[in-house]
């Protein structure tokens, strides 16, 4: 079965997003290089516990902002209310700087996470089945891939999270989760988290940059929100193309059109 030339082009697109993704390059347009010179220098204590506030985050997140959502297909995201809230929480983080963090990444995560599933429903997905909810954690796990050296591509992410994901999702078909499958889901998260906390460092650092402040906090995380409905976008448009050919057939010509872009 072939692709028809419009379903080529969405494709195409969403290559194009997943195949590039870099939050830092957006940041370094906005406030210049100053900000991996930032990471660079984070308190240790702040850096030896981004990974943790990060899982933090993502548990936190995933029971208010999917199972509060309608299961039923929206005709359009709500894109721009959750960038609206998420620049809000940005600017709590930009006037508090680095204190706020554990405060103000699970608020903004939540937003964000809340969007993503607000964007896969638009594409079809049904939120009660627990394979869409570990799909939509699965987009912060879809940044800045080009960083995790052989682990690259967004094919290659998807195969190396694939069982820790399809565990997760048995235990997530309920609308609450078990003592008994939340260690099964924190290993998925724990798996997300290592990948999400890279481009979070980089908005943690251009958020403490003293002149920044409240009104650049709101923009960094206005950045922060659009990177990832740009990833959410192109990855649930590829799942609904899995769905209506078959996954085989649509990474085939995946892999086919970024093998032509060499």
């Amino acid at each position: 079965m072939k692709l028809t030339p419009k379903d080529l082009i969405v494709l195409h697109q969403a290559a194009d997003v997943l195949e590039n993704p870099s939050f830092s390059s957006k940041i370094t347009k906005t406030v210049g290089g100053a900000v991996e010179k930032t990471i660079a220098i984070l308190p240790a204590q702040v850096a030896l516990s981004l990974n943790d506030i990060t899982r933090t985050a993502l548990e936190k997140s995933l029971e208010g902002a999917i199972f509060t959502l309608n299961s039923r297909k929206s005709s359009i995201p709500f894109t721009k209310t959750h960038k609206f809230f998420a620049g809000l929480s940005g600017a709590l983080g930009g006037a508090f700087g680095l204190s706020a963090i554990t405060v103000e990444l699970p608020i903004s995560t939540t937003i964000m996470l809340r969007s993503i599933a607000d964007i896969a429903r638009f594409y079809g997905e049904n939120l009660s089945h627990g394979n869409t909810k570990m799909a939509c954690l699965e987009v912060f796990a879809l940044s800045d891939t080009t960083k995790h050296g052989s682990e690259t591509g967004y094919y290659a992410i998807r195969s190396i999270l694939a069982k820790g994901l399809a565990d997760a999702s048995a235990q997530l078909g309920t609308p609450v989760i078990s003592k008994e499958s939340a260690p099964i889901v924190s290993k998925a998260i724990n798996q997300i988290a290592a990948r999400f906390s890279i481009p979070v460092s980089e908005k943690l650092a251009a958020q403490s940059i003293p002149v920044i402040g409240a009104i650049g906090g709101a923009t960094i995380n206005l950045l922060f929100i659009s990177y990832f409905q740009d990833l959410a976008h192109a990855h649930f448009s590829l799942r609904r193309l899995e769905r209506n050919y078959t996954p085989e057939i649509v990474e085939l010509n995946y892999q086919k059109y970024l093998a032509q872009q060499d």
